[in-house]
């Protein structure tokens, strides 16, 4: 399997465990891997309570802490996506950004991130 195969399954086991966690915790799945083209992806769009979230996955299989690996940059990235997708869809509704830190066996949900 290539570097970027491996990378991408990583990514893939990542969110499927990411999707279950948030399962568990009653929330509404609405879309998964939404890319806004020249912005980028948004990894999870769920839905709690009335409040849409949009949620950035992060995981690492090495002894790099993934958490690094939300950046600014990456953030905005999420922020733009984030404000498109509310546009093209015509939905006016509280959204908060979120992320899910996968580490090894541990699962951490930080809610309404900001830059």
């Amino acid at each position: 399997m290539s570097g970027e195969k491996k990378t991408k399954q990583i990514g893939d086991d990542a969110e499927a465990l990411a999707v279950e966690y948030l399962m568990n915790l009653n929330y509404e799945i609405i879309e998964q891997n939404f890319y806004a083209r020249k912005m980028g992806e948004i990894d999870i769009i769920a839905k709690k309570d009335n409040i849409l979230h949009f949620i950035e996955v992060k995981s690492a299989k090495a002894d790099f802490d993934p958490i690094y690996n939300l950046t600014p940059r990456k953030l905005r990235r999420v922020i733009n996506s984030t404000h498109y997708y509310l546009k093209i869809k015509n939905i006016d509704m509280p959204f908060c950004i979120d992320a899910i830190i996968i580490r090894k066996n541990e699962i951490d949900f930080i809610e309404n991130i900001s830059i």
